[in-house]
């Protein structure tokens, strides 16, 4: 069954940067389209982006677009989230997630923006 793992989330004030990153385990890392997804408080899970397996393109939501960007280290099965410009409104819990026929989630990494 895949693992994932999150980490990086904390307080930081807002126009600083962030990374977050999530250890995968228990499936063909290299093979697995990757994605982050989060959920602000009180509000749905949205999509932030995701990151192909080979080669590496990438796709953000237009919330994100310009300010976050995702990477991957497929020798060590780990994805990232890096987070420059970091606003109030990107308060939320993170969570990575694969798909493998059934959707896997990580346990989620609290991000907070806030003065």
């Amino acid at each position: 069954q895949a693992q994932l793992v999150e980490s990086g989330g904390c307080f930081v004030e807002p126009g600083v940067s962030l990374r977050l990153s999530c250890a995968a385990s228990a499936f063909t890392f290299s093979q697995s389209t990757m994605r982050w997804y989060r959920q602000p408080p009180g509000k749905e899970r949205e999509y932030v982006g995701r990151i192909a397996p080979f080669g590496g393109s990438t796709n953000y939501a237009d919330s994100v677009k310009g300010r976050f960007t995702i990477s991957r280290d497929n020798f060590k099965n780990l994805v990232y989230l890096q987070m420059n410009s970091l606003k109030p409104e990107d308060t939320a819990v993170y969570y990575c997630n694969v798909g493998l026929g059934v959707d896997y989630w990580g346990q989620e990494t609290k991000v907070t923006v806030s003065t």
